[in-house]
């Protein structure tokens, strides 16, 4: 028998299956102090807790009987999972739970923004009949720009559809099958922004994304744009979409979630073309049930020994096969990370191949760190090292993985290309002895790069001077080279050089360089 300890609030429709397992034995403590916690968590297999229950290093300590811990819910910042990945303790969430609650949160407020509903509303309450300052607009035949077409992004647009709405598709995983399929038009995030009559966010908040709406991008809208977040706040800068409300540009918009929550003193929510909930997306009695659903059911498998899913920290491994490849997972997920930032277009199919030693281990976890580090960097904290398969899987990436015997004279040696819409990029790196990770190949270029830090990768021609012209223009803006490498083919051809940097550099000094004559292209990369 196993114990499980349900330490939050949860409904019983939820956790029924647990309820009837014949193998488990449930108890439900709710309330529990932190030392009423640490007295019982020493006696259960798994524990279920949302958001009030503190799953600490010293209560993952005393749980030493524990296989599991579930979220009922995305987050998990209540639960230390470096803590509990040193223990050997599967942290599980339920990620699907509320898709459709947010998205259609996200289409109410659609509606309500095109239809000042809110706003009428308060008006009629307060004892005045007002038809004439209310005028709306229909969906019909607008244009709806999503940016982000994962779960939540994609039902938005099914519902857009079904109002007779044209809907232009971002994302960076989009493919033109998949848009077609969908009856969609895939779009850049800057036809998106010139072409929709509405807008709405549905992309993780990641350093790519952070503020992806801002001046720039109001100053390109249509006049009367309205614009919906129900995602993360910050995507859309809010002090950009303050001026851009006063200055008429953007006509409303609709926002459950905030830069700061809650957002006190934002002068946003005094606006009257604003439409604010406070963080209501996943709020409904079907996403909570759900998220307990899915949660429950991964318990159940983890418990029984059964494959699972929805896990936020690094499967387990048997201990001798992590031993042999734990010294690659941060080389991998650099590779990975790498290759997300430089390469151009939806991504189709990831290709690694390990040589040298490497062919002698499981590789499998290895593969796995690539994934998330390529799918990372524009999903953000959605991916992690048990779902990364899943998710590429979902968004009909092919993933090919082999073994060859060719070491190109390195100890070992891992190379991963990805192929997109656009390209296909690739680079390989290896462990040296006494120097740790190195990128060694970027495309057909050698090189010779510690993957880490701030980095500047130049695509140019190999022409007398132009380092210097970089180097120089670097300096007068205040930044530092730390290192720098150079690669070739031949003598006067095209080339490349891998600088590494002290900090930042803005997109202003990264136009003065791609505005050099040998320069074919410039890309900072944060690893």
């Amino acid at each position: 028998m196993f114990k499980v300890l349900i330490s939050d609030p949860l409904s019983t429709f939820g956790i029924q299956k647990l309820l009837d397992a014949p193998d488990v034995e449930v108890v439900q403590q709710t309330n529990l102090s932190p030392s009423d916690l640490l007295a019982v968590i020493g006696e259960y297999d798994a524990l279920l807790v949302r958001s009030q229950t503190q799953v600490t290093a010293e209560v993952l300590a005393a749980g030493k009987r524990l296989k599991a811990v579930g979220r009922a819910g995305v987050g998990v910042d209540n639960i230390d999972i470096d803590a509990a990945t040193q223990s050997g303790i599967v942290v599980i969430n339920a990620p699907d739970g509320n898709t459709i609650s947010t998205a259609e949160h996200s289409f109410a407020m659609l509606m309500a923004v095109a239809r000042n509903i809110p706003q009428a509303h308060k008006k009629l309450t307060d004892g005045t009949w007002d038809r004439k300052s209310f005028q709306g607009v229909e969906l019909n035949n607008k244009v709806l720009g999503v940016i982000g077409f994962g779960r939540i992004g994609s039902e938005v647009a099914k519902r857009a559809k079904a109002f007779h709405m044209q809907v232009l598709a971002y994302d960076p995983f989009l493919t033109e099958e998949r848009a077609q399929k969908m009856g969609v038009t895939m779009a850049t995030v800057d036809q998106i922004v010139t072409q929709a009559d509405f807008i709405t966010v549905h992309t993780p908040l990641t350093k790519e994304t952070r503020h992806l709406l801002s001046t720039n991008e109001f100053a390109k809208m249509k006049q009367g744009v309205r614009v919906i977040n129900c995602a993360r706040g910050g995507i859309i800068d809010e002090k950009a979409l303050y001026e851009a409300i006063l200055s008429g540009k953007v006509a409303g918009a609709a926002f459950d979630v905030f830069e700061q929550e809650p957002p006190t003193d934002n002068p946003l929510i005094g606006l009257p073309q604003m439409i604010v909930t406070p963080h209501l997306g996943a709020s409904t009695v079907e996403a909570q049930e759900n998220v307990a659903i899915d949660v429950s059911e991964e318990i159940l498998k983890v418990l029984r020994g059964q494959p699972f899913k929805n896990a936020v920290n690094l499967p387990s491994v048997p201990a001798h096969v992590m031993e042999r490849v734990q010294p690659y997972f941060t080389l991998a997920e650099k590779l990975g990370h790498f290759l997300a930032q430089v390469s151009v277009g939806s991504v189709q199919e990831i290709s690694v191949t390990y040589s040298g030693e490497l062919t002698e281990i499981d590789i499998s976890p290895l593969t796995r760190t690539i994934l998330k580090g390529v799918l990372s960097f524009h999903l953000g904290e959605e991916v992690n090292y048990v779902n990364a398969p899943i998710l590429a899987k979902s968004r009909e990436i092919s993933v090919n993985e082999q073994k060859s015997s060719q070491t190109k004279g390195f100890t070992n040696l891992i190379m991963v290309s990805v192929k997109t819409t656009q390209e296909t990029r690739m680079v390989a790196g290896t462990r040296l002895n006494g120097y740790g990770a190195r990128i060694v190949k970027i495309d057909d270029f050698s090189i010779d790069v510690a993957p880490e830090g701030f980095l500047l990768f130049v695509h140019h021609h190999d022409r007398p001077g132009v380092i210097g012209r970089v180097g120089t223009i670097l300096g007068s803006n205040d930044v530092n080279i730390a290192t720098m490498q150079v690669g070739r083919r031949d003598v006067g051809g095209e080339a490349i050089m891998m600088l590494a940097v002290d900090k930042p550099v803005s997109r202003d000094i990264l136009d003065q360089i791609g505005e050099l004559a040998e320069i074919k292209s410039v890309t900072e990369i944060d690893l």
